[in-house]
């Protein structure tokens, strides 16, 4: 696993994945199969994993932080970046804190709060969480005007902030009055595009970020890193036709559930079997598994011509 200090080269060297986390039917964690998932990213040259809301990090026990954190450790790759998140609350943020700082992860990154919080408070959790960790943080922006630019801007100067992973929907990724006031303040090579394939080439061509998250690399990753290294040859139109084979699986993401559909699409493309959702998610309904597993196999079968390619 990599441990040195994460730098604006290492966000744009890997498509950043978003895996699920797979258990067992008694919700224990199935160390096969995470590795298999963990060796199935690796080969398709993926270098960068992030655990947050696909893994279901917001339901996982104190309890049982450390395990996990100490499982990633052990089967990710020499050059894998791992990321695990945090929170999202002030409490469960502090107690996973003091277990993270015992580990050689180099940066953690935060589940972004709904309620309750204010923008004062917001950095002031991140302030106390950075110093906990003594190391970087990774601020995760899901809904419009969640920390205001300023405030984001001093604690990128104060030296406590990796990387944002930006993941605003918008119904025009190209209209995104947020994001431009936030890159008018920050470095455009330390924010993330978060959403996936569907605004990347938006994301890269018109606002200038280098680097994308994605949860569909977990079925196709060859296919995703093309894409990433197309769109950093600005090489647009090539892009776009890489992009099209995510589409179909992303709209299923989209019109069902992100989370829920990535969980058991890695189940259904023959990746690895991902087992039940911790609660208080649920796994895919038989009529809704119907639907998403022609397109995850799909999209799995059409990773091996990315690969010959």
């Amino acid at each position: 696993m990599k441990t040195t200090l994460v730098t604006v080269d290492d966000l744009g060297r890997s498509v950043i994945a978003v895996p699920p986390l797979a258990r067992h039917a008694d919700l224990t964690l199935n160390s096969q199969a995470n590795a298999a998932l963990l060796r199935h990213l690796e080969q398709g040259g993926v270098r960068s994993v992030m655990y947050g809301g696909n893994a279901n990090f917001y339901n996982l026990a104190v309890s049982e932080y450390a395990r996990v954190l100490d499982f990633l450790a052990e089967h990710a790759g020499a050059d894998t970046w791992v990321l695990p998140s945090a929170g999202p609350d002030y409490g469960k943020l502090m107690d996973q804190a003091a277990v993270l700082k015992s580990r050689a992860f180099p940066a953690a990154m935060l589940l972004p709060m709904s309620f309750p919080f204010t923008d004062a408070g917001l950095a002031d959790g991140i302030r106390r969480f950075s110093d906990a960790i003594s190391r970087q943080v990774v601020i995760y922006i899901k809904a419009a005007n969640y920390i205001a630019p300023s405030t984001l801007a001093r604690l990128v100067e104060e030296g406590r902030i990796a990387a944002v992973k930006y993941a605003v929907v918008r119904e025009d990724p190209s209209q995104d009055a947020y994001l431009s006031a936030l890159l008018k303040e920050v470095d455009a090579r330390l924010m993330v595009s978060g959403i996936g394939e569907r605004p990347a080439i938006v994301h890269f061509r018109q606002f200038g970020l280098q680097s994308f998250t994605s949860g569909s690399v977990c079925v196709a990753p060859r296919g995703s890193m093309q894409l990433l290294r197309l769109l950093q040859a600005g090489r647009v139109h090539e892009a776009e036709a890489v992009r099209a084979a995510y589409m179909p699986l992303e709209d299923c993401r989209d019109s069902i559930s992100p989370i829920r559909v990535l969980h058991d699409a890695v189940t259904l493309a023959g990746v690895a079997d991902m087992g039940p959702m911790l609660p208080l998610l649920s796994g895919l309904t038989p009529a809704e598994r119907e639907q998403v597993a022609p397109v995850a196999r799909a999209l799995f079968e059409r990773d091996r011509e990315f690969a010959a390619a």
